[in-house]
């Protein structure tokens, strides 16, 4: 999973953003997702689904509201993040992910490089250095 860098905050804002394995999102209204990409966000957090890339890439960020607290599982709002496989499996999330994964390895050049994304990001509304 590609994680956005993050401006050095809390320790434990920091702990969200250096995982390195896939994370899930459960929203309020129960839906969950794998996220592609995430980033710290003056309003909570900004992550990019699955295949995103694939939809038009300016609509399919998502905005979760709220401060970001925990050291995972973690709540943004009233959002929790985790890391996928963690607490019990989603057996759904987790092939959807491995899916998503194969699909990366065998199109390699399918997946925008990184300075597309974080322009995406930073039109979000996110601080991110263009030279990360």
């Amino acid at each position: 999973m590609a994680v956005f860098p993050v401006p050095r905050m809390s320790r434990i804002m920091a702990d969200i953003f250096s995982v390195r394995s896939p994370l899930m999102i459960r929203l309020p209204s129960g839906e969950k997702c794998v996220m592609a990409e995430c980033s710290a966000h003056p309003r909570g957090l900004l992550h990019f689904d699955l295949y995103w890339h694939l939809d038009d890439p300016e609509r399919t960020p998502h905005v979760v509201a709220g401060p970001i607290t925990g050291a995972g599982p973690w709540r943004v709002g009233n959002a929790v993040v985790q890391v996928l496989g963690c607490q019990g499996i989603d057996h759904v999330l987790a092939s959807t992910y491995e899916d998503w994964r194969h699909n990366l390895e065998r199109n390699p050049d399918g997946y925008p490089p990184r300075p597309p994304i974080l322009a995406i990001a930073r039109r979000y509304g996110t601080s991110i250095n263009p030279a990360s």
